[in-house]
C-alpha cells in the first residue's frame, strides 16, 4: 500500500483526501516512479470541481506533474534504469495516470530524465508550463525576434514560462496582470512591459508601446470579455491563442476587429503537443536545452508538504502566487 490523494465527489479543497491505495506493477510501456515532488495546475482544480473537459469517475485521483526516482520499469521500456532521476510530462488522462501520490505509474513517452542541475521541486514545476507555452508560441504562433507578444494573466506558472520562452527566441513581451502589485516580479521574470488591466486602458497602452502597430501574438487563458479587449491590441494578421476559460462570462465576439485586421483566433490545448510524437520530441528537446542552459528557470511561488495538499490547492485558487506551487513528498 502507498498513499495517494483522492476525491469521492466534486467540491472545494475539502474533498481531497489522502488515502491508502494499491499501486499495480507498471504496464509494459510504463515507468513506476517514487515521487519526491508534485507540481500543481489549475486544470486539476477544474477537474476536481467538475469544470474540466474530462469528467471524474469516483473515487478519482488526479494530477499532471511530478518528479522522483525510477522505482521499476515495464517489460518493454528502454532508456531508463532504476534510480534514474526523472520528471513527468502531463499525460492525456490525469485520472488514469495521476501524479498526486507517493508512487505512480506513467507511460514512458511522458517521462524525462531532466537536467541534473534541477532540484526535484524545479523538475516537477517545469513540464506543463513549458510544453503549453512552447506549443502555442513557438509551434503555432511562430514567434520570433521581430515579434511583440501579449501574455495575459502573466503571473501564473504558464504565464512566467511564456515570458521566458518568448525572451529565449528574442521577442518583446507585454505581460498583463490585474493590478500593479505584481508588476515588478513580472519584470524580474523577464517581461519588457507590464500592464495592470484594472488601472490603465490596455489598448491605449499597447498602442503606445508598439508605436500604434499592436502585438502580432496574444497568449490568453481568460477568455470572455478579455478576447474583445485583446483583439483591440493586435496587429494586422495577428493570432490569438486561447488556452483557458477562466472567465465565466462569454463576452462579446469582436467580429469587426477580426475582419478588419484579418485576425486568427485559435483554441489551444497542450495535448496538441503531447498527443503528437514528433511535436512532443521537439518540445522535449527545446525545453531540456533551455533548462540545461538556464534560459528557462522554473519560478516556484511556494512549497507545501504532501499532508498539506488541501492548503496547497487553496493557495493555488487564491491567485496570490507568482509562478508554480509545488508539493514535496517524503
Amino acid at each position: 500500500m502507498t498513499r495517494a490523494v483522492r476525491f469521492h465527489e466534486y467540491g472545494d479543497a475539502e474533498v481531497l483526501r489522502i488515502e491508502d491505495v494499491d499501486v499495480p506493477a507498471p504496464a509494459v510501456d510504463e515507468v513506476q516512479i517514487a515521487v519526491k515532488a508534485i507540481g500543481l495546475n489549475r486544470a486539476e482544480v477544474m477537474f476536481r470541481t467538475g469544470r474540466y473537459l474530462q469528467e471524474a469517475v469516483f473515487p478519482s485521483q488526479l494530477g499532471y506533474e511530478a518528479a522522483g526516482f525510477v522505482k521499476t520499469l515495464g517489460a518493454e521500456v528502454t532508456g531508463f534504469t532504476e534510480n534514474d532521476a526523472v520528471s513527468v510530462i502531463p499525460t492525456l488522462d490525469m485520472s488514469r495516470w495521476p501524479t498526486y501520490g507517493e508512487v505512480i505509474n506513467i507511460p514512458a513517452k511522458y517521462v524525462v530524465k531532466h537536467p541534473a542541475r534541477l532540484t526535484f521541486e524545479q523538475a516537477a514545476a517545469s513540464w506543463m508550463q513549458y510544453v503549453t507555452a512552447w506549443g502555442a508560441l513557438v509551434e503555432q504562433g511562430k514567434l520570433g525576434a521581430e515579434d511583440i507578444v501579449i501574455v495575459s494573466a502573466a503571473s501564473s506558472s504558464v504565464g512566467i514560462a511564456a515570458i521566458q520562452i518568448a525572451r529565449s527566441v528574442g521577442a518583446t513581451v507585454i505581460a498583463t496582470t490585474r493590478t500593479s502589485a505584481k508588476a515588478q516580479p513580472l519584470k524580474d521574470a523577464g517581461a519588457h512591459h507590464v500592464i495592470a488591466t484594472t488601472e490603465v486602458d490596455m489598448a491605449s497602452r499597447v498602442r503606445e508601446i508598439t508605436n500604434g502597430k499592436g502585438a502580432r501574438v496574444v497568449f490568453d487563458p481568460i477568455g470572455g470579455p478579455a478576447i474583445a479587449q485583446l483583439a483591440e491590441c493586435m496587429s494586422f494578421g495577428g493570432i490569438l491563442l486561447e488556452y483557458g476559460a477562466l472567465s465565466s462570462d462569454e463576452g462579446t465576439f469582436p467580429q469587426f476587429s477580426l475582419l478588419g485586421k484579418c485576425l486568427t483566433f485559435k483554441g489551444y490545448l497542450y495535448i496538441e503537443v503531447t498527443s503528437n510524437d514528433d511535436l512532443l520530441k521537439r518540445a522535449k528537446e527545446f525545453i531540456t536545452e533551455g533548462l540545461e542552459s538556464g534560459a528557462l528557470v522554473p519560478v516556484i511561488s511556494r512549497t507545501f508538504k504532501f499532508d498539506q495538499i488541501q492548503d496547497a490547492t487553496r493557495f493555488l485558487e487564491s491567485n496570490e502566487q507568482i509562478g508554480k506551487i509545488v508539493v514535496t513528498v517524503g
